[in-house]
């Protein structure tokens, strides 16, 4: 950690790697875009195409013919291809580690203490995929595969997390010292008909993987999902935070997948916007792998 560009207290180092970050970075969102044949069988070419976007800005757009194929080997082979074997499951996941997005009826949501925003049609706010696990499980990367796409919205907001780091050090050095802390923020225990089913997580925002060297991020914009440790520093790098992603930013991107089409990153900072399917068209559905591995 002290030889990292992510050490507070390393200005050389950093300064490097954020010249070198910022020159290399994607000027428009069709920068990140591959073309594939075929995602569930890339070739070394297209495979050499998407680890370059990844390496520029963390995240890379694939684009295939495939369409509203609806098969889920897609995702798990375009993971597998990138080394990320170990998945995040969660209690609507298969044996495969695939979640499946897509909206869920007033009949399912029967019987359940809470409606989860990813199985809706709203909008969801700025975050970090799985930013409520303990960094044990930290979530460092994910595919978000589009089978059906919605009659109008459903778009994303893409910001790099490694841009942010360097957007928030820039302003005030204080501010990555105050997310680096371990008890930056805290995830609130989740009690479902009395039972607790993830229990209380505090955890820094920023944190530097002690095997790779790299930095990951752990974020959520939703005011009831987390409790920010109550000082002046924390206060001041969450409204920083906050104001970045008010924008404009031209280091923010905005792409709608289409079907065949999906997101490869490292675990950036993503939205979603509110979305809408006539009541004859198929739901949208897009099928999402969290992984506890770095894309490569």
């Amino acid at each position: 950690m002290q030889n990292s560009p992510f050490h507070p207290e390393n200005r050389a180092a950093y300064e490097k790697w954020r010249d070198e970050k910022l020159a290399r970075h994607p000027a428009r969102v069709e920068d990140l875009i591959v073309s594939v044949t075929d995602p569930r069988c890339i070739t070394p070419a297209e495979k050499g195409a998407i680890l370059e976007r990844l390496s520029r800005a963390n995240m890379a757009i694939y684009q295939s013919q495939l369409g509203t194929c609806a098969d889920k080997r897609i995702p798990v082979s375009m993971m597998r291809s990138f080394g990320a074997t170990e998945y995040d499951h969660n209690p609507e996941s298969d044996d495969e580690g695939v979640t499946s997005l897509t909206p869920r009826s007033e009949e399912e949501w029967e019987g359940k203490a809470f409606e989860y925003i990813p199985y809706s049609s709203k909008a969801i706010q700025w975050h970090t995929d799985g930013y409520y696990n303990p960094v044990e499980r930290l979530v460092r990367s994910l595919i978000l595969h589009c089978a059906q796409q919605a009659d109008e919205g459903g778009e994303n907001e893409l910001l790099d997390h490694e841009v942010m780091y360097i957007l928030l050090r820039e302003e005030n050095p204080e501010h990555v010292r105050a997310l680096m802390r371990p008890d930056a923020f805290t995830i609130p225990a989740r009690v479902e008909n009395g039972v607790t089913v993830r229990p209380e997580q505090s955890g820094p925002v920023f944190t530097v993987d002690q095997v790779d060297g790299r930095l990951y991020m752990r974020y959520t914009h939703r005011v009831k999902s987390i409790v920010w440790k109550n000082d002046v520093m924390t206060s001041g790098a969450v409204e920083a935070i906050r104001k970045i992603l008010a924008g404009p930013n031209p280091y923010m991107f905005r792409a709608r997948l289409a079907p065949g089409w999906g997101l490869l990153c490292n675990n950036v900072l993503h939205t979603r916007s509110a979305f809408a399917t006539g009541q004859e068209a198929p739901k949208r559905l897009l099928y999402r792998i969290r992984s506890f591995n770095r894309l490569a």
